[in-house]
């Protein structure tokens, strides 16, 4: 059999079919036009006026629709969700958000943070602190981890250091002579304080006697730098700020490195990130000192994180520390007029205006300066409650960012453009005509000039 005898087969096999299908269309076609045309009939039949009304049809029936009941509030809210997803979305992602932050927030700060004790209960954790004992970080610091149960060691570099911290009367807040010039002083107190931790102690008579363990060394390197251009400012406040701050944080860490490495205690280095983020001009020696401590961090870091030792690093933004003692530091810097006053017509005309701006901006940024009265800064329980995490966890990590502005101010610094940076700092081009020797410039002129 051929292909088209076999198509011409299969073309009558479906005749039926197709009958069957058109019947069925053409029997239901009918069937509605007799439908409506009997309803049409019956219709006008029982309203006919000719018609007995005893012989009348009845009229027929037609569904009567039901009156719409007003929409109760559920169905309300349910239909304007329905229609505005995206928005119920957003805010259903904002408030849960929120929520959980608020929740994780109070139970981190909420959980108890106490050092550990000997068996007998006395303190038996001690804690070195370096850097300047007049800082109000460093003083906030110590007192909270006094309260926490830590023995707290202060270094102090003179004996009126040493007579202020006896002066606190707090027991366990205790100074740590160390004359980091002199190389045997500093021998010979390193051992004394070895001697202290490796001695046995009775906290009461008849108690069974302990050891002290060194849990950590925290360097506090003093957050006052002195600003301004780099034309004008003396090479003695550079020879000073990497004297004291730079080398003096080397000396102490390398006079302490033999304890630290017997009892593996942990190194915490707290330096401020704002300013070094955004490496503002007029801040040269901030921004240099804070790039060598952080240099020589991650070097020690990778030179005794083989024998056990961890150093941190705590990046610190900006905090409140008006309770402490904030207000001493802000009278001290708070001075770019005076500072501006001492230069020569010429640097004043040229810098004078840039850096009351800039001055007036890292101000309110990061608490000192010229503003630095409307900052407000983080808590200090924000950084009490790091420190202790960061010497008490088991893997603590290498780089902490704690206070206000760390995190934000360091993503700025590190992907926004050096104009854009600039341009929120409010510098502006110095005109050519206003560079001329012997100009002499009003401030006020220049303090308009930095609005």
């Amino acid at each position: 059999m051929s292909s088209d005898d076999q198509y011409f087969l299969d073309q009558l096999s479906a005749i039926p079919n197709d009958v069957k299908r058109h019947s069925q269309d053409v029997v239901e076609f009918i069937n509605r036009h007799i439908e409506w045309v009997a309803l049409n009939l019956r219709e006008g039949l029982s309203t006919s006026p000719w018609i007995p009304e005893s012989h009348r049809p009845s009229p027929p029936r037609r569904a009567i629709p039901l009156p719409r009941s007003r929409p109760t509030w559920f169905e309300r809210v349910q239909a304007w969700l329905y229609k505005n997803k995206v928005l119920t979305a957003v805010v259903c992602l904002t408030v849960g958000g929120t929520v959980v932050y608020i929740y994780h927030r109070q139970r981190y700060y909420g959980k108890k943070r106490r050092a550990r004790r000997a068996s007998n209960g006395a303190r038996k954790e001690v804690v070195v602190i370096g850097g300047s004992s007049n800082e109000p970080i460093a003083k906030s610091l110590s007192f909270d981890l006094v309260r926490r149960g830590f023995i707290v060691y202060t270094v102090v570099n003179s004996r009126e250091e040493e007579q202020t911290i006896r002066n606190e009367k707090c027991e366990d807040i205790r100074p740590l002579y160390l004359d980091i010039v002199d190389k045997m002083s500093a021998q010979m107190a390193i051992s004394d304080f070895r001697r202290t931790l490796e001695s046995p102690r009775q906290a009461f008579p008849g108690a069974s006697p302990h050891n002290l363990h060194l849990a950590g060394v925290i360097m506090i390197p003093d957050t006052s730098y002195p600003s301004g251009p780099v034309e004008t400012t003396m090479l003695d406040a550079w020879h000073d700020a990497l004297n004291v701050k730079v080398l003096g944080t080397i000396a102490t860490l390398q006079a302490l490195l033999p304890i630290i490495g017997a009892y593996k205690s942990r190194i915490l280095v707290l330096t401020p990130s704002i300013i070094p983020s955004l490496s503002p001009p007029f801040h040269g020696i901030e921004s240099s000192v804070i790039a060598a401590i952080e240099a020589f961090t991650q070097s020690l870091r990778g030179e005794i994180g083989a024998i056990g030792v961890d150093v941190l690093q705590l990046k610190l933004g900006t905090f409140d520390c008006s309770a402490v003692g904030g207000r001493r530091q802000v009278a001290t810097l708070n001075a770019p007029r005076a500072e501006a006053l001492s230069w020569s017509p010429v640097a004043r005309a040229t810098y004078g205006g840039n850096y009351y701006a800039s001055s007036s901006v890292v101000g309110m940024r990061t608490g000192v300066g010229a503003l630095a009265q409307r900052a407000c800064g983080s808590h200090l329980r924000e950084l009490h409650v790091a420190v202790f995490d960061a010497l008490t966890q088991r893997r603590p990590r290498r780089i902490w960012r704690v206070g206000q502005g760390s995190v934000a101010y360091d993503l700025v610094g590190r992907w926004m453009p050096e104009r854009v940076v600039g341009w929120m700092l409010g510098l502006q081009r110095v005109p050519r005509e206003e560079l001329g020797e012997g100009m002499e410039v009003e401030w006020e002129r220049v303090e308009e000039a930095g609005r």
